[in-house]
């Protein structure tokens, strides 16, 4: 096991890509908090994870909110006694065109998906260095480098978590941190699929599947693989890095021949 004895947080753990990370760092020994807004499906998650033999209990947490957060962290040190991993997961969308979106809209996307990675990374590193170092994953987008119809909030919130992921690898990595980040394409979540109804879902994963090189889009399991080695001893010497994993999507030029 790659994780054997260290403990981690998800936030957004209770499904999609999150529940899928939860699921594979408890598979590698870690005791995984599972926290989201959502009670009956994180508590779902970690019992799933306990019916398997592994550790995990959940916490309700809103990322962009500072209590909730230290109430978070808070939680996970009276039940397991210190933190050495981070997954920052969460994270929302509107799907409005720009001149449609809101004051409103964009705080929210920007409070959880930018400010929840900076608050939860600042709580939970005094605890990692106490334990003489840990591993941030922080969650960003193929979407931070290019963009789609009614996503521009939603790149922008994507592209600053590159910025963020840089600068925290720069402060934070005398202190025996490392932080990393993936940027998921195309991913086979609830979140893919929403404002479609079950009858379109089957012409828009082709679609997509044959825009992908890959052919496909991807399971969750497979960023959360990616993620769960930035979070092991395989990756000591990775900080600062972004790991793309879209199926070949952003390689490929827009301009056929």
């Amino acid at each position: 096991m790659l994780l054997e004895g260290k403990v981690a947080i998800v936030t957004g753990g209770n499904r999609g890509i999150g529940g899928a990370t939860s699921r594979v760092l408890a598979r590698e020994g870690a005791t995984v908090t599972v926290a989201c807004r959502d009670a009956a499906s994180g508590e779902a998650m970690a019992a799933a994870i306990r019916d398997g033999g592994g550790r995990a209990i959940s916490v309700l947490a809103d990322v962009s909110r500072r209590a909730d957060v230290d109430r978070m962290v808070g939680v996970t040190l009276e039940a397991f006694g210190g933190i050495d991993i981070l997954v920052n997961n969460a994270g929302v969308d509107v799907g409005k065109p720009l001149l449609e979106t809101s004051e409103e809209d964009w705080d929210f996307i920007l409070d959880v998906n930018l400010k929840g990675h900076w608050l939860c990374a600042v709580a939970c590193v005094p605890y990692m260095v106490e334990r003489g170092g840990g591993a941030i994953v922080n969650t960003s987008s193929v979407l931070a480098l290019s963009s789609l119809p009614n996503s521009g909030v939603y790149s922008a919130s994507k592209a600053g978590i590159l910025g963020l992921t840089r600068s925290m690898a720069i402060e934070w990595g005398p202190l025996g941190i490392r932080i990393n980040c993936v940027l998921p394409g195309s991913t086979d979540t609830d979140m893919m699929w929403v404002g479609l109804t079950p009858d379109e879902i089957p012409a828009e994963r082709r679609r997509v599947d044959e825009a992908t090189p890959l052919g496909r889009v991807a399971d969750p399991e497979e960023i959360a693989e990616a993620t769960v080695w930035f979070c092991s001893s395989k990756a000591s010497f990775a900080t600062g890095s972004f790991l793309w994993l879209d199926g070949g999507t952003t390689a490929r030029s827009p301009n056929p021949r």
